[in-house]
């Protein structure tokens, strides 16, 4: 065996996150929102002097009112992604079964243009435009970008988006619900769940656990602040 041989690393075998599921971006993104929102809403009606049942009532609306909209967008917004996807794989297969030729040619094209010589690309673009079932495929991912397979859920996204925002919403209101009327206690326990939340992300990203976490209740505490003051500001001037 040659020294060089010795050298080379063994094999790591490892698995990847699932990152094209769906849920991941509706998931986050409906938990801060209901953090945030209903946060922002309770503050800034407090701020304008409602206590008591109002307060509770206007808490409850916000989660049901935000989780609805925030499950009903992303379903609209991912489905339509999706109906547009297989539009533009719809005429893609078209143009395989009309111009054959000129598909594989492009396909080709798309090789060279990675690095892939000119015998080998044109060879990879014949072997794979063999199979009809195949080449659309292929079409698909060089060319449009995405894996025809594997298309997010509309469903797992709005599901996501709602449990996550109904989860997030509840937690400024929950001191509420249990009896309690300080606004202090809903906003620190809406500050420790933003900062949690934050730092959870960052399990799936590279970022640290602290910096998502104080990131998001830096941004968070900026919008509870703000509609405070401006709750102040109305309540001020309505009787």
């Amino acid at each position: 065996m040659s020294i060089k041989s010795e050298r080379i690393p063994p094999e790591q075998h490892h698995t990847h996150r699932d990152v094209t599921g769906g849920w991941l971006r509706p998931g986050v993104f409906g938990m801060m929102d209901g953090l945030v929102s209903n946060t922002a809403i309770i503050s800034g009606v407090a701020g304008g002097g409602v206590t008591g049942r109002a307060l509770v009532l206007t808490g409850v609306a916000g989660l049901a009112a935000g989780a609805f909209s925030m499950a009903t967008g992303e379903y609209i917004s991912v489905a339509s992604q999706s109906e547009l996807t297989r539009a533009e794989i719809e005429i893609e297969k078209a143009e395989i079964a009309r111009v054959p030729e000129a598909e594989e040619a492009e396909l080709a094209a798309i090789y060279r243009s990675r690095g892939v010589d000119e015998a080998t690309a044109r060879e990879v673009a014949r072997q794979l435009s063999v199979d009809p079932e195949q080449v659309w495929r292929v079409h698909a991912r060089e060319e449009l970008g995405v894996d025809p397979d594997d298309l997010p859920s509309p469903w797992v996204a709005a599901g996501s988006s709602f449990a996550a925002f109904s989860v997030g919403a509840l937690v400024p209101l929950l001191p509420y619900l249990l009896g309690s009327r300080s606004l202090v206690l809903a906003v620190v326990l809406a500050g420790v769940a933003l900062f949690l939340g934050g730092a959870l992300v960052s399990r799936f990203t590279n970022r640290t656990a602290v910096y998502t976490g104080a990131r998001q209740l830096v941004l968070g505490g900026l919008a509870a602040g703000v509609t405070y003051l401006v709750g102040q500001a109305v309540g001020t001037g309505v009787s």
